[in-house]
């Protein structure tokens, strides 16, 4: 199974190392900036605060989130930036990041309680992992998203 090789990373942002902070943010940039063709500013402050989950197969950067405890985007934990490295697609990527996203809130942050700002076209993706929907469709940078909440 091409998959049963990641090794994941959890750091908080003082932990990352500059070239393991530079990969991560290039893979953000490549998957929301250049595949989704969106203008945006990536870096919102919100990074240094964060936990980074690091998805590594042979030492590349495959998979990544970032943890962000209650209170900074949502009243609840949440996680965003959810990326799969467009080569590593359909392989089940995005299923063990986001597995190991929603253990690793549970344990860093003490709760069960966490909301995410989805895009629409992912919504069974999202609600295959126990999530469900919390409000209506809203635009974000031109795309479709909706908040849902973990539901274990």
């Amino acid at each position: 199974d091409q998959l049963m090789h990641i090794v994941f990373q959890i750091k908080h942002f003082n932990e990352l190392s500059l070239t393991g902070l530079y990969t991560l943010l290039q893979l953000r940039s490549k998957v929301f900036v250049v595949e989704q063709d969106c203008v945006y500013l990536d870096a919102d402050d919100k990074d240094q605060d964060a936990y980074h989950v690091c998805g590594y197969q042979n030492d590349e950067l495959i998979a990544y989130a970032r943890l962000l405890k209650p209170g900074v985007r949502y009243k609840e934990a949440s996680i965003g930036r959810v990326i799969s490295h467009p080569g590593y697609r359909r392989f089940g990527a995005g299923k063990l990041l986001m597995q190991k996203s929603i253990e690793q809130c549970q344990l860093l942050f003490k709760t069960s309680e966490i909301k995410i700002g989805a895009q629409v076209y992912l919504l069974q993706f999202y609600e295959n992992l126990g999530f469900i929907p919390s409000s209506p469709p809203y635009l974000e940078d031109g795309i479709p998203h909706l908040e849902m909440i973990y539901q274990p």
